[in-house]
């Protein structure tokens, strides 16, 4: 039996028994069946259940609930999403842009409200988001940021922040001045996707662990096809597994997995916190090579996640990618450049998992009413509020509830395939690496290139 704590800090520390739930033991049906207890899977069953208390729901997981990305994630669950808003605007007009982000801080809102309702305590801080610049390059890029919100009438969720607003939020070194996304929240992830998998037991859900899905088929009674037996629906089936999915042959094109790690620190002594502050526990990020995503968590400890992932060939997924020591490297140095204060600090745990990335990077959230499947994947590392909104919009599309989620882009979306092996290997990687050396290149000589290069091409196709 796998050693599920030795994952994550987040699993080690969520005060659950980790032992898996009975798996399937032979064919059955229900009325809706979900693949992945995730967040996506465990949102999508909760919603269903609190709209029609009646409802038959299965949720079948290959591994414990948690298992995935939403047991190793930064915690970071804030109103942002990989489409930014003049993107959104571009593709699909201003109201949808407008629409999409409300119901984004939407998600954030329902996340903090369903912890309180259900007593799930998670660590759950309402601190925001702030996205710090630390050289000049990086300003048009952060001040973008808010303009873009500003410009579909959300300026007062978006605000940037001048140095002095910036340091009162946390003592950043070499800080030129930060967004802060109002909307956010602090969570400690393994702790809330377990506190929801026994929430939607409560509500007369079922879930079944170690047992993977190897096919589906869609029709008037959709199945999901385990070496356990089948779980065939009355309503719909539902496939969450985000990364996972590209194990399926039939969505092996739809989705990648990209490799996403953590270093933690020791928690840091009293004085050390003085000189941060960072009181609020707002999570944070920053771009550039030492960039990330980092947590101040509950305990006092400090977490950074590099933005250096990798793309396995094949979308193999195992425990070895979890294991990389140029990555964890890298995010030490990077910590210690953000926080010297930590300079003697020890790194207790080190941690990594994939994270689902679409051609388009836009998240899919829809249901096909003929053959009753539905779809939610591709939230490119944005996922812990947006598999929240996935789970809402799915429940309403399901329960043909009319509601403006149901009528978001997301929903409509229909995914863009990536190319075939190898050659979405060889080009994946390569614009990962050539955006690196973009940012090396800026850091170097205080701005990016005018026109685009190959690799931005490549990428915008």
């Amino acid at each position: 039996m796998k050693d599920y704590r030795a994952y994550s800090y987040w699993l080690e520390t969520c005060g659950d028994d980790l032992t898996p739930r009975p798996p399937l033991a032979g064919s059955t049906e229900v009325d809706v069946a979900i693949l992945g207890a995730g967040f996506t899977g465990l949102w999508t069953a909760y919603h269903l259940l609190k709209r029609e208390p009646g409802l038959t729901v299965a949720v079948v997981e290959a591994e414990i609930a948690g298992f995935g990305a939403s047991g190793r994630n930064g915690g970071w669950c804030y109103a942002g999403m990989a489409v930014p808003p003049a993107e959104m605007t571009r593709r699909y007009g201003e109201e949808s842009a407008r629409a999409t982000a409300r119901a984004m801080i939407g998600s954030v809102d329902d996340v903090e409200a369903v912890a309180a309702e259900e007593g799930i305590a998670a660590d759950i801080t309402r601190g925001g988001a702030i996205e710090f610049a630390r050289a000049e390059y990086q300003l048009p890029k952060i001040r973008a940021m808010a303009e873009e919100f500003a410009a579909i009438g959300l300026g007062d969720r978006v605000v940037w922040l001048d140095p002095p607003e910036a340091a009162a939020h946390l003592n950043v070194p070499g800080a030129l001045g930060a967004v802060w996304t109002k909307d956010g929240l602090a969570v400690q992830p393994a702790k809330l996707v377990r506190g929801l998998a026994r929430a939607v037991e409560r509500h007369g859900g079922v879930i079944y662990e170690r047992t993977p899905v190897l096919d589906y088929t869609g029709g008037e009674r959709p199945v999901l096809v385990t070496e356990r037996g089948e779980v065939r629906a009355r309503r719909a089936i539902i496939l969450a597994g985000e990364a996972y999915l590209a194990r399926l042959d039939k969505l092996r094109r739809h989705v990648i997995p990209l490799t996403s790690n953590i270093v933690l620190t020791e928690p840091l002594p009293p004085d050390a916190w003085e000189e941060i502050g960072w009181e609020g526990r707002a999570t944070v990020g920053g771009f550039g090579p030492s960039g990330g995503y980092i947590q101040r968590t509950a305990d006092g400890r400090i977490a950074f996640g590099p933005y250096w992932a990798r793309y396995p060939f094949a979308s193999r997924v195992d425990d070895a990618l979890d294991h990389d020591e140029e990555v964890y490297e890298r995010a030490r140095r990077s910590l210690r450049t953000w926080f010297p204060q930590t300079e003697q600090c020890r790194i207790t745990h080190a941690w990594g998992g994939v994270l689902g990335a679409p051609r388009d990077q836009m998240p899919t959230m829809g249901f096909n009413r003929r053959t009753k499947v539905g779809l939610a994947f591709g939230y490119t590392g944005e996922g812990v509020a947006a598999a929240n909104l996935s789970g809402r919009t799915l429940a309403d599309l399901i329960t043909e509830t009319d509601s403006v989620l149901t009528r978001l882009p997301m929903a409509n979306h229909l995914p863009k395939e990536w190319e075939p092996e190898p050659l979405r290997w060889a080009g994946v990687n390569y614009v990962r690496k050539a955006y690196r050396k973009l940012d090396e290149e800026a850091e170097r000589t205080g701005s990016y290139p005018k026109r685009k290069t190959m690799a931005q091409l490549l990428f915008d196709r």
